[in-house]
């Protein structure tokens, strides 16, 4: 029987070619899963060809370098050429990579546990009861449980079931049934870590800046403590009968100015284009994985770039991702920052809010093209 019949979807609405509102029906993947266990094989809305895609191979994956918080609160004295070697450290990997690991960054671990603890509850939930606990909404954010985005009935869907919410500023939820009622305790360990996270995310700011040889202030000065976002996106990677043939995520940059991103129970399944190759991030335990998004990008004039990354799927075992973007507010316009007068300009000042309408507007694509929106 059709996961349809059994009423396992979503439903995803969209702009045809021809300006028509049209409506689609998206399986959950979580349910679909659980069918395929016994058929081993892929629907076709979820198949895709990849003439470069191979499944992760555990022995080999690229070991994204770490950055010690902790040495980076150093004082300058008595140890200045710790703290200074890990500035040093710092800038070559944000530049080359765009993506780095972090140590000591000071969330408690039971914050972290909490957040494992609900996620892990909220998709052990039946499918009804996970609806009823939570809304879906078609927005730029796409908040709510289910869908990813969607832009026609052609499009190859990616294998993951994702639940979204807005975390900040205070009150921009008000009003959607965005976040879960089950397990009840959902929204406040979220929150929890939200606050703790946002710490680590303004120290970022301010470091990144500081080991790019610009003032400490001029990243974290665009975001306003008051109306400043950040969203939530819950993400659940299913075990999947065929790899090689689909997507958890469909490659992309991340239109935020940072992302923190942690994961529990598996690693592998992370992997990011490097000298146009697709690499394997591995993902020590503890750890948080922080990624340079297009607005960092846009501010720092260039000097850090948003790297193409994706995740690919596993068989054996599910995945679980918890990702906070963080942005400026959205009518807040970003400046680019120059050292000099005599710096080139490469990228011009933008809106929030414009920029990601853009950005959601055109993806996917299948190469980094939404960062042209920002060229000088």
């Amino acid at each position: 029987m059709e996961e349809e019949d059994k009423g396992y979807f979503h439903e995803a609405s969209f702009i045809d070619k021809e300006g028509q509102l049209r409506t689609s029906k998206v399986p959950v993947v979580q349910e679909l899963a659980r069918q395929l266990q016994v058929l081993n094989h892929l629907p076709d809305k979820f198949r895709r060809v990849h003439p470069d895609h191979q499944p992760v191979t555990p022995s080999f994956a690229f070991p994204i370098p770490t950055i010690n918080m902790a040495k980076l609160r150093l004082a300058a004295e008595p140890q200045p050429k710790v703290r200074a070697q890990e500035l040093a450290k710092l800038a070559s990997v944000a530049k080359e990579w765009g993506m780095f690991l972090i140590t000591d960054h000071g969330v408690p671990s039971n914050v972290l546990h909490g957040v494992k603890d609900v996620v892990k509850g909220f998709f052990g939930l039946s499918f009804v009861e996970k609806k009823a606990s939570v809304g879906s909404y078609a927005s730029v954010d796409n908040m709510g449980y289910g869908r990813n985005f969607v832009k026609s009935e052609d499009q190859p869907l990616d294998w993951i079931d994702r639940l979204t919410m807005k975390a900040a500023p205070e009150g921009a939820s008000e009003g959607l049934h965005v976040w879960p009622q089950k397990p009840t305790n959902f929204r406040q360990a979220i929150e929890q870590y939200v606050r703790e996270a946002r710490k680590v995310l303004d120290e970022l700011l301010e470091v990144l800046a500081e080991s790019l040889s610009l003032e400490r202030h001029v990243f974290i000065q665009q975001f306003d403590t008051n109306e400043s976002e950040i969203n939530v996106r819950v993400n659940y990677y299913p075990p999947c009968p065929r790899p090689d043939q689909t997507l958890g995520l469909t490659p992309h940059t991340d239109a935020s100015a940072l992302t923190i991103l942690m994961e529990f129970d598996t690693s592998g399944g992370l992997q990011v284009l490097k000298d146009q190759k697709w690499l394997p991030v591995k993902w020590p335990r503890d750890t948080l994985l922080v990624n340079v998004g297009d607005m960092l990008e846009i501010m720092s004039n260039g000097r850090l770039q948003s790297p193409w990354h994706r995740v690919v799927t596993q068989m054996d075992v599910e995945r679980f991702s918890v990702a906070l973007f963080y942005n400026p507010a959205s009518l807040a316009e970003i400046v680019s920052v120059r050292n000099t007068t005599m710096e080139k300009e490469s990228y011009k000042n933008v809106v929030v809010g414009d920029y990601l309408q853009h950005f959601y507007k055109i993806s996917p694509t299948t190469e980094k093209v939404a960062i042209k929106f920002a060229k000088a």
